[in-house]
């Protein structure tokens, strides 16, 4: 399991999911829409039909046995909720093999946790996501778990950029990922809404108005990516002495904006830590 697309004459990548919500299903058809792994080489399985329809209608195969998953793919996402998730690794430890490569979606739930839970020399990996991944454009962060090496690394990570960008990082790091780009998606939320509050203050209406907040955050990240600029320099690029959006920056300043942003990124993140025990 080399490659992320089976060699010809290979067997082809199975990919298993445990647990079928929304993220569970936002990563299967990125995996799909890139052509990383077809639809058909996808088993999902959840104790009801409730979610399981959404990969059906991705053409992936559905079961309500876990240990059917087990069985049939060598790469599995646990996607089940973190309470959940140690009576479904006891439900399946025995099928645990040394080619299978585990990766737990669960939020809070430790890389330490998970190995006690499975198997020795089990290949453990934790993937954190974010919401964007629906539209593939999410950001993902992944650790290793004690066995797992660099091979299961660069496959788990040349799958997940079919889902927006990801990055290997150790694993103290998830937590202020969780902060930051998890609840993050919450705060630029709230900023587009802001923005077009204000426009709609000034006359503007309404739809209008949210879609070109919502046009005016995603240009401007897209601009930080590509340039590869530090935002301080994009800022200062649209600024011109006496203009408009100096005084609008300095509107901000005086309510705060930065350090209330750098106080929700370490709120969440210390909650992140409270849930995972820490």
């Amino acid at each position: 399991m080399a490659a992320a697309v089976a060699e010809p004459g290979t067997d082809p990548l199975r990919v298993g999911f445990v647990g079928a919500g929304r993220m569970a299903g936002a990563i299967a058809q990125g995996f799909i829409r890139a052509g990383k792994v077809e639809a058909q080489h996808i088993l999902a399985s959840a104790p009801t039909d409730r979610n399981l329809c959404h990969f059906q209608a991705l053409g992936c195969r559905t079961t309500h046995s876990n240990q059917e998953v087990l069985q049939n793919c060598l790469l599995v996402f646990f996607a089940t909720k973190p309470h959940v998730l140690p009576a479904v690794l006891a439900e399946v430890a025995p099928l645990v093999t040394a080619e299978h490569i585990l990766v737990s979606v669960a939020a809070a739930v430790s890389l330490n946790t998970l190995e006690e839970l499975l198997p020795p020399m089990a290949r453990v990996l934790r993937v954190s996501p974010n919401l964007p991944c629906m539209v593939q454009e999410g950001a993902v962060v992944m650790a290793r778990g004690r066995h797992a090496g660099s091979s299961e690394a660069k496959l788990l990570q040349a799958l997940l950029e079919a889902c927006g960008q990801c990055e290997e990082v150790p694993e103290a790091l998830v937590d202020i990922h969780t902060g930051l780009s998890g609840s993050g998606v919450a705060y630029v939320c709230a900023f587009s809404e802001a923005l077009a509050e204000g426009a709609i203050k000034m006359g503007m209406p309404g739809g209008l108005a949210h879609r070109l907040a919502a046009q005016t955050l995603l240009g401007t990240a897209k601009m930080l990516q590509q340039n590869g600029q530090h935002p301080a320099q994009l800022r200062t690029d649209v600024c011109t002495p006496g203009g408009t959006t100096i005084y609008g920056l300095h509107a901000l300043e005086r309510g705060g904006l930065r350090a209330a942003a750098m106080s929700a990124v370490e709120a969440a993140t210390c909650r992140a830590r409270e849930l995972s025990g820490k």
